[in-house]
């Protein structure tokens, strides 16, 4: 069976319901709008529309790989946003009407990758900068939305191209000859000074522009002259460069550093007045009104409030930064859930996106969790060989299992009646734990797979277990006599396996693109649907993988009925939350994204 979805099938397209996450690598991603009551940023493939006062969210969505960079005009009628693609490859610019949160138009001459974009103050004109593989500047009329002339960047140019575009020893300012349809640079005269300039600001007025370097200095040149001078701090430079850069109308500068360190700081000396320590390098930071609040946004996908007046931080949105490893529902409630990545888990509230626990081991990856039935505990399997179980509502470590697998614990599943663990490692070997009040005990180490386990399903009755591994097998475990009872074989490497609701199939899926149905009286029907992540419900079969899709199957015929678009990264797990009201996926570039689930049960 194709996987290919056919065109003159009837897809229809999951409704996004919320998205968890924040890109803060993308420089000067994260935007305030002019009416003061939103925050603008992109994630993934996804430009979010936050409100800053409620949870309310919407979504511009068109791009097809991730969003590079955005910019909003000077009034807020519209947003742009630039994206990244293969090399070679156009690479789109997306023009948005804000206030009806639709598009307008896309914009495609760069190749590769969009580097920075802006507005002119006049909101007549978007500036666009391409990446390395483009290396052109280029000027679009936003009332016909064509472009009205181009001209090749000096070297390898990185930045915004609304009035200056730096790169390494390089600074231009570029004047707009419109009538001629020309756009003319001047080089900036930089001296004995040799400097890579990673952020930028511009004085209210126009006056002076701020380059900041990575050697943690801060240059400034007046647009006219084209004069560079530097204007410090002469000692005590910012640690990792100054990676953002706000003029503040009330005078002075907000400077944020590679190593979290915000500051503000006035002229001449640029010695902090205030400061405050933020968690992860600093990449955005946007005024709302006049600076007297702010928001700042860092490369471990938080976003900070800060109130100038008394120079203190709330972190009012957070995720992970890192591939998202796994996700689960504690039984019975879609009220909450858990995910895990590299050294975090983290435990969210469904309906308010909110972080209400996180649990960090420094320096270890987590690769799977579970609940207990009981909600007393979180399972988790870690990289360093061990089981950790944590108090899901302090985070406390209840206990740990050391040693339990010699290449790191790949896969762990919990039993309904709260007294057995099972466990997968690196080394292939399932091993299964009985769970006492003050003892976890090895009851029985199977040893058939030849490599990595990376999923457990356990099914209801407790009586048997079936494992997914890389080595191309997929085992049914008698948990009774704890032995095998049948065993799947493919020329794939197995990425996750499920029961059937009714338990009479099982399903599984890897890197072949297939899903594999096993029926217990029939054999192994492979059918081609291109997924990692299949979560079947009665007639249903979801699934996302390397196209970044979540993809909503039936069950039988094998064909598909929704769409869900949203992630840039793969797609590593999918989960339906109970009660059957979300289906929420989990990837790479380290998203939560919700969709409603299309079927009431």
């Amino acid at each position: 069976m194709d996987d290919k979805i056919s065109p003159e099938a009837q897809v229809a397209e999951l409704e996004l319901d919320a998205v968890i996450g924040f890109n803060g690598h993308a420089p000067a991603g994260l935007k305030c709008h002019p009416d003061q009551e939103h925050l603008i940023y992109p994630l993934g493939c996804t430009v979010l529309i936050q409100a800053i006062n409620t949870e309310e969210q919407n979504f511009l969505q068109g791009h097809n790989n991730n969003v590079s960079c955005l910019a909003i005009s000077k009034l807020g009628e519209y947003i742009a946003s630039g994206q990244v693609t293969f090399m070679g490859f156009k690479a789109d610019i997306i023009l948005w009407d804000y206030k009806k949160r639709e598009l307008l138009a896309r914009l495609s001459l760069h190749k590769g990758k969009i580097e920075a974009l802006a507005f002119s103050p006049n909101d007549l004109y978007l500036v666009s900068l391409g990446g390395p593989d483009d290396g052109s500047v280029v000027v679009w009329s936003i009332a016909k939305r064509d472009a009205i002339c181009g001209s090749p960047a000096a070297g390898l140019s990185v930045g915004n191209a609304t009035h200056v575009i730096f790169s390494s020893g390089t600074i231009r300012v570029w004047e707009l000859d419109l009538p001629n349809r020309k756009i003319r640079p001047t080089e900036c005269q930089t001296g004995q000074m040799k400097r890579i300039v990673m952020s930028i600001g511009m004085a209210d007025d126009d006056s002076f522009f701020y380059l900041g370097t990575t050697t943690g200095d801060i240059l400034k040149m007046n647009p006219r002259t084209r004069l560079l001078t530097d204007a410090g701090p002469a000692k005590d430079k910012f640690s990792l460069g100054v990676s953002a850069i706000r003029c503040l109308k009330m005078g002075g500068l907000l400077v944020g550093s590679g190593a979290g360190l915000l500051v503000f700081c006035k002229s001449p000396s640029y010695k902090p007045i205030k400061k405050i320590q933020l968690q992860g390098g600093i990449t955005s930071i946007t005024l709302r009104g006049e600076g007297h609040q702010f928001f700042v946004g860092t490369e471990e996908s938080h976003i900070y409030r800060v109130n100038f007046t008394d120079f203190k931080e709330t972190l009012i949105a957070t995720c992970h930064f890192d591939a998202v490893e796994d996700i689960v529902f504690p039984f019975g409630t879609a009220e909450l859930f858990a995910t895990c990545a590299k050294k975090d888990i983290r435990v969210w509230h469904t309906s308010s996106n909110r972080e209400l626990l996180r649990i960090t081991v420094p320096n270890m990856t987590c690769h799977g969790i579970d609940f207990m039935k009981d909600g007393k505990s979180i399972i988790s399997a870690w990289n360093d060989g061990k089981i950790r179980a944590f108090a899901p509502e302090t985070g406390r470590l209840m206990y740990v299992i050391n040693s339990a697998h010699r290449i790191g614990v790949t896969a762990i599943a919990t039993t309904s009646d709260c007294k057995r663990v099972i466990s997968g490692g690196g080394e292939g070997e399932v091993r299964v734990w009985q769970i006492g009040c003050q003892t976890q005990k090895l009851e029985e180490a199977l040893k058939e797979h030849k490599s990595s386990v990376s999923c457990i399903r356990v099914k209801r009755n407790n009586e048997e277990c079936v494992t997914a591994s890389t080595d191309g097998t997929c085992i049914i475990w008698d948990l009774v006599r704890l032995r095998r009872n049948q065993m799947i074989l493919a020329n794939t490497l197995f990425q996750c396996v499920c029961y059937h609701p009714e338990e009479f199939q099982i399903i599984t899926s890897g890197t072949d693109r297939k899903c594999y149905y096993k029926d217990r009286y029939m054999g192994t029907v492979a059918v081609s649907l291109s997924s990692i992540a299949a979560m079947p419900y009665k007639c249903l079969s979801f699934s996302g993988g390397n196209d970044h899709l979540v993809k909503v199957w039936d069950y039988n015929e094998g064909e598909v009925t929704h769409v869900g678009v949203g992630h840039s990264g793969n797609i590593t797990r999918i989960r339906i939350s109970p009660g059957n009201q979300y289906i929420v996926g989990v990837s790479a570039d380290g998203a939560i994204l919700r969709w409603k689930y299309p079927y009431t049960s």
